[in-house]
Formats: structure tokens, C-alpha cells, sequence
């Protein structure tokens, strides 16, 4: 789940952000499945995803990332353009996800959205992401971690709040148990099947 990590061994930590993030992107990506099936996809199960990404990366995760790709650029000058493209797709994420998240809290109000339109929400937001996180999993966070000091990792680490609220700690917390049930599901399912 979310948190800063080890401090010992920030890249741990930024690994395994990366790691659950893209585990919440694979069950968003299983309800677009159902979409493109023709099926109704669990809208609350997308939401609640969304928002907590929403929340989590955006206040959290990608600000000490800026602060890491400012310390990075400034120690790497060669890196600086990668990095200034790692830190406009922040920005879009966030866009994307606040556009799906619309979408989202539209049709569980009951509103009638386009079938097509939450395609493409749903679907730039999980390429966009999952781009986003491969990008710096194979290019950033190697030469994060030989170029960056202690003294760095400690800006990066101050380049957000300390810690979630209790409620969004609370929501985060009722989120993984679903998630990992519903991933544990899908395992237990997909193994059944074959």
C-alpha cells in the first residue's frame, strides 16, 4: 500500500508504490474488460480505485517524485527533458483521473454517460499510468538510485505531507482488503479455468 517506503531504501518504497498502484490498475482493467464485453462493470469497485489514486498519487507519491526528478535533473543534466515529460504526465494523470472519476460518480448518481466515452476515460487513464510507472521503473528509479544522496532522498521525502489523514488512511485500509480479495478472487478463478 502507499507510504513513503523505507527510508533506509527510498527506491524500496517507490517500488513497491509502483507495485500496488499497478495492482489497482489491473482490476480497473478487468472492469474495462467487462465494458468491452458488454457487461456492467463494478462502477463503485472503479471509483473508489480512482479515488483513491486520485488522492494517494496526486498528494503523496508524484510530489516527492517532482522533488526526485528536480534533484535528479540537477545531478544528471542529460536527464532533464525525460524528466520534464515524467512531470507534465503527473498533470495528465491527475487530469485523466479526475475526468474518469466524473464519469464515475455521474453514473452511480444515475446519470446516462456514453458507454464510449467512459471506454476512453478508462482507457487513457490505465495507459497513461501504466506507461507512466514502466517509464520510471526502467529508466528513472536506476539512476535515482546511483545518483541521488541521503541528503536528496530527505528533500524527497519532505516534498509531501508526512502521512494521510486517519480517514484517508481508514479508506486506503477498507480498499486494499477489497482489492485483495478481489485479486485473490481473480487468481483463484483464472487458475480454475484452465
Amino acid at each position: 500500500m502507499g507510504g513513503s517506503g523505507n527510508p533506509a531504501n527510498p527506491i524500496d518504497g517507490w517500488r513497491a508504490e509502483h507495485a500496488w498502484f499497478s495492482r489497482l490498475l489491473e482490476l480497473v482493467r478487468g472492469q474495462l474488460d467487462l465494458v468491452h464485453a458488454g457487461e456492467r462493470p463494478d462502477y463503485e469497485l472503479m471509483l473508489d480505485v480512482v479515488a483513491y489514486l486520485r488522492e494517494y498519487s496526486d498528494r503523496f507519491h508524484h510530489p516527492r517524485e517532482d522533488v526526485a526528478f528536480e534533484r535528479l535533473a540537477e545531478r544528471c543534466p542529460e536527464m532533464d527533458l525525460v524528466l520534464a515529460r515524467l512531470r507534465q504526465e503527473h498533470r495528465v494523470i491527475a487530469h485523466a483521473g479526475e475526468t474518469l472519476r466524473e464519469h464515475l460518480e455521474a453514473i452511480l448518481a444515475g446519470a446516462i454517460v456514453p458507454r464510449g466515452e467512459v471506454e476512453v476515460a478508462v482507457a487513457m487513464y490505465l495507459v497513461y499510468y501504466g506507461n507512466h510507472i514502466a517509464k520510471e521503473e526502467e529508466d528513472i528509479l536506476p539512476r535515482a538510485a546511483q545518483a541521488l544522496t541521503p541528503q536528496d532522498w530527505e528533500a524527497v521525502g519532505a516534498g509531501a505531507p508526512a502521512a494521510p489523514a486517519a480517514s484517508e488512511l481508514a479508506l486506503a485500509g477498507r480498499l486494499e482488503e477489497r482489492c485483495r480479495a478481489l485479486l485473490g478472487e481473480a487468481a483463484t478463478g483464472a487458475g480454475r479455468g484452465r
